[in-house]
């Protein structure tokens, strides 16, 4: 990382990050081209290593490229505000947080593993705890992404005295 001191390395401070995001961009590669899409997602992190969950239809163009190259990169990203630097515009920016990383996309066929994740995502998405049966999960494809190379940046809001 370029910027050392913007990078977050405090995995609690990841975490919080990760935490008020609600849309993971991933992206992938299809016959040398890239493909991004954004996704609604839940997550686990345990020993340094994070563990991303999506479900999606069992069939499209995602998990065709998927299944041929599992090989992903994500981003999510919490928003803040513009700052504008009138007398050096060159100078304006962004103040953000956001989550970097890669990893390979594993599809989930065990069907407590599949309840589990939809479990996570509905409790990341809506705060809400629900408990899904196996008929619901067999009727989504349900996939990972395990990571251990990630990171966090942020250019904080200067706090005002």
């Amino acid at each position: 990382m370029r910027r050392k001191d913007r990078e977050v390395t405090d995995i609690a401070e990841i975490k919080s990050i990760i935490e008020s995001c609600k849309t993971c961009h991933l992206a992938m590669v299809d016959d040398g081209m890239p493909y991004v899409i954004p996704l609604n997602f839940g997550f686990e992190i345990a020993d340094g290593t994070l563990t991303l969950y999506f479900h999606s239809a069992q069939e499209g163009r995602k998990i065709d490229i998927l299944r041929k190259n599992n090989a992903v990169c994500f981003d999510m990203c919490l928003e803040g505000e513009p700052v504008f630097a009138s007398e050096t515009p060159c100078n304006s920016g962004y103040y953000y947080s956001s989550v970097h990383g890669f990893g390979h996309v594993e599809f989930i066929t065990d069907i407590n593993e599949k309840c589990n994740a939809l479990s996570l995502l509905m409790k990341h998405q809506a705060n809400i705890s629900v408990t899904f049966t196996d008929d619901q999960a067999k009727s989504v494809c349900v996939y990972k992404v395990v990571s251990n190379d990630f990171t966090g940046k942020r250019k904080p809001k200067p706090v005002q005295k």
